[in-house]
C-alpha cells in the first residue's frame, strides 16, 4: 500500500520539486471553518503561504470572502480574482504607498485596507489619499510581543485620535498579530494569549467610546488559532492552508501537511553519506540545518551540510541508497519554501494532475 505522499508517476517530474495534495488543502479549509463554528465571516486567511490563486479559489467557494496579504503582488493577485475584501498586512511607505493607491484606482469596486502604526505614516498616507481623491481604510497595527511591527498599547489612543482627525482615512479596527507564540503546550499558549491581550482588552471601552461603536479586532497566527477560534474576533491564520513540519507540535489542531518536497539522491560522496538535489534554493534555510526538512519514512537520515544545490546527509553504514532514488520530506517552514518554487505540482489520488503557479511569488505582477 502506498503512503499518502507517494506519487505513481515520479519519472515525469524533475527534482527538486514541491508537491501539493489537493484533498488535504480542502481538509484544512474545512477544518479552519469548523474551528470558528462555521462562521466564515470570522476568517481572514493570510495568502502569504500559498501565493497561488487555486487555494484562494477553494476558500472563496467555501464562503470565505476576506483575505490578508503581505505584498502588493499578493494584493493584486487577490484583486484580479474578484476577492471583495483585501487587507495589506503591511504599512505602505515610499513607492509601496504609490503602488497601493494605483491598485485601488485599478480595482475601484473592491474593498481595500492597509496597516498603520506610526504618526508619520498616518500623516503621509492621509496626504497621499487626499491628493488622489481617495478615502483609505486603515487598521491600526498593535505590537503584542513580536516586536517586529506595530504600536505599543500605550500609544493606541493617541494614534486613533490622529486617524480620526484625517478626513481621508477610515479607521477599521485593531490588527494584533501574535504569530510568535510557538509554545507547544496549549495551556501555556492560552496563558500567553491572555497575558498579551490584557492591556488591549482593558483599553477597549475607552476606544469604543471614542469611535462610537464596537471595535473590530483581527488576531491569530496559526499557532494561536485554536485559542482565538473559540472567541469572537476575526482570525487570520496563514500556514493552516498547507501546514508544515514546524507546526506539527500544535497537536490540538487537526490540520494536515499538504506540501511535500521531492528530491533525488545525486551522489554518494562517502561510504556513509548521500547527497540530494535539495539546496538553499529549494527549501527555506533560515533555521539550523536539522530543522529545514523532516523526512517521511527515512527518519535515520541526518543533515550535515547544505549549499545552494546540495543537501548532504549522514545515512550510516550499509544504507542502500543509490543515485536516482527518490526521497519525500516535509518543509519545516512552508511559507518561504513555496516562494522558492515557480509552481507546486498538484497530486490527486497519487497522480500528478497539474500545477498551481506561485502567482504572487515575485514582488510585482503589473502594478
Amino acid at each position: 500500500m502506498m503512503h499518502w505522499y507517494e506519487i505513481l508517476n515520479p519519472e515525469k517530474l524533475a527534482s527538486p520539486a514541491i508537491l501539493v495534495y489537493k484533498d488535504r488543502v480542502q481538509h484544512n479549509i474545512n477544518t479552519a471553518i469548523a474551528m470558528v463554528g462555521g462562521d466564515t465571516g470570522r476568517l481572514r486567511p493570510h495568502v502569504k503561504t500559498s501565493k497561488a490563486k487555486e487555494p484562494v479559489q477553494m476558500m472563496l467557494q467555501a464562503g470565505i470572502n476576506q483575505f490578508k496579504c503581505a505584498t502588493i503582488a499578493e494584493a493584486e493577485m487577490l484583486a484580479s480574482m474578484g476577492v471583495p475584501d483585501i487587507m495589506l498586512a503591511y504599512q505602505p511607505v515610499g513607492p509601496t504607498l504609490t503602488r497601493w493607491l494605483e491598485l485601488l484606482r485599478t480595482y475601484p469596486n473592491q474593498k481595500f485596507a492597509c496597516l498603520v502604526d506610526h504618526p508619520t505614516t498616518v500623516t503621509a498616507i492621509a496626504a497621499a489619499a487626499k491628493n488622489a481623491g481617495l478615502q483609505l481604510s486603515v487598521w491600526m497595527d498593535v505590537n503584542v510581543g513580536q516586536n517586529r511591527t506595530g504600536i505599543a498599547a500605550t500609544g493606541i489612543t493617541d494614534l486613533l485620535h490622529q486617524i480620526q482627525e484625517e478626513s481621508s482615512l477610515v479607521f477599521e479596527g485593531l490588527h494584533c498579530y501574535d504569530g510568535h507564540l510557538h509554545i507547544p503546550s496549549l495551556a501555556d499558549r492560552q496563558q500567553a494569549v491572555t497575558d498579551i491581550f490584557a492591556p488591549i482588552i482593558a483599553l477597549l471601552p475607552s476606544l469604543e467610546k471614542m469611535i462610537g461603536h464596537p471595535i473590530s479586532i483581527i488576531a491569530s497566527g496559526s499557532p494561536s488559532f485554536s485559542i482565538h477560534a473559540k472567541g469572537k474576533w476575526i482570525c487570520s491564520p496563514g500556514t493552516f492552508i498547507y501546514w508544515d513540519a514546524g507546526y506539527l507540535q500544535f497537536t490540538e489542531q487537526d490540520f494536515l501537511p499538504a506540501i511535500v518536497l521531492l528530491a533525488r539522491v545525486t551522489s554518494l560522496p562517502t561510504a556513509t553519506r548521500i547527497c540530494l538535489d535539495l539546496g538553499h534554493k529549494a527549501v527555506a534555510a533560515e533555521n539550523e540545518i536539522g530543522k529545514r526538512v523532516r523526512f517521511l519514512h527515512a527518519e535515520n537520515l541526518v543533515p550535515v551540510g547544505q549549499s545552494e544545490e546540495h543537501l548532504v546527509l549522514e545515512a550510516g553504514e550499509g544504507h542502500g541508497y543509490q543515485p536516482g532514488d527518490i526521497l519525500y520530506m516535509l518543509p519545516w517552514h512552508v511559507c518561504p519554501t513555496i516562494a522558492l518554487h515557480a509552481a507546486a505540482q498538484v497530486v490527486e489520488n497519487h497522480r500528478l494532475t497539474g500545477e498551481w503557479l506561485t502567482a504572487a511569488r515575485n514582488r510585482k505582477i503589473s502594478i
